[in-house]
């Protein structure tokens, strides 16, 4: 098998992990590929003896398989990469919470020996798409595996977000902004702002305010084949608009149509290892915290 690499190059600390990935998947007689800055990372910065073999740039690769080795921001940016490749990801979590990258690196070796012997599920993830005029552009990416969010650019006021589904008018948000998350994205920032949690084949769409002006205001979720439609009015004549965290300043009544996207994310689950016991592991579902 060819695995691509993919790296947190903040994680000085954590990069031993990618050496004992590399020395697994040896042992194993996988193709190693690696992103050409987390090598340079790894080798130039940390000054680890990793042996690869072969580096790429941006989503000039090809594999059986994609390695991200980080938090779940580098496994959004892996997803990014693989884009419509559809080359399955894996996540082995060294940062914070996991909830994508759900892999601990103590179950590195177990976690590739399975997959070398089939033993491994995969989960298909919604995409969304945003889609802007044509005399408007990103510099990033405009497909989010998680959330397209809009948001105030300053900290004097609220901004009003005009939103309609599919032509029809469903309200107007008086609120610091608005997320728009697929059901992978309902445990990252929709949650935190008060969100439901999602299942990821549920084929839907959730709609959560930020900080809304009105306490009458509740998230909604829609069908994920509905066309959502914004319009934002600010005061300052601008505002953020986050693709999976990336975010970007748009000007003032610049229409954001977001839609599903025509391709989906792979992601690679251990057996027995599905979404409800990521919740119950990761949010600690169950557990008792009462002092004995």
């Amino acid at each position: 098998m060819e695995f691509a690499i993919f790296g947190n190059t903040y994680q000085a600390k954590k990069s031993s992990h990618a050496l004992r990935l590399c020395q697994t998947l040896k042992e194993l007689g996988a193709t190693i590929s690696m992103c050409a800055d987390f090598y340079r990372f790894l080798v130039g910065e940390v000054g680890m003896p990793i042996e690869v073999d072969r580096l790429f740039d941006g989503d000039d690769f090809q594999a059986d398989m994609v390695i991200s080795i980080g938090g779940d921001g580098t496994f959004l940016r892996a997803a990014r990469r693989a884009g419509r490749k559809g080359i399955p990801i894996i996540g082995i979590n060294t940062g914070r919470l996991g909830f994508l990258a759900d892999i601990s690196p103590e179950e590195i070796d177990d976690t590739f020996r399975e997959i070398y012997a089939g033993k491994y599920s995969l989960e298909e993830r919604s995409v969304l798409q945003l889609i802007l005029p044509d005399d408007v552009r990103l510099d990033e990416s405009s497909y989010a595996l998680n959330e397209i969010a809009v948001l105030k650019r300053d900290s004097s006021s609220m901004i009003s977000i005009r939103t309609a589904i599919n032509g029809a008018h469903l309200t107007t948000y008086q609120a610091d902004g608005l997320v728009i998350a697929t059901p992978t994205g309902s445990t990252a920032y929709s949650l935190s702002v008060g969100g439901p949690i999602i299942a990821p084949q549920s084929n839907s769409i959730v709609i959560t305010p930020v900080a809304p002006h009105s306490l009458n205001v509740r998230p909604i979720v829609i069908r994920d084949d509905w066309e959502i439609t914004l319009d934002v009015e600010s005061r300052s004549h601008n505002f953020l608009v986050a693709v999976d965290g990336s975010s970007e300043s748009c000007q003032e009544r610049t229409r954001l149509t977001i839609r599903k996207a025509d391709y989906r994310i792979k992601v690679v689950k251990r057996v027995n290892h599905g979404f409800f016991d990521t919740l119950r592991t990761k949010m600690m579902w169950g557990a008792d915290g009462r002092g004995k």
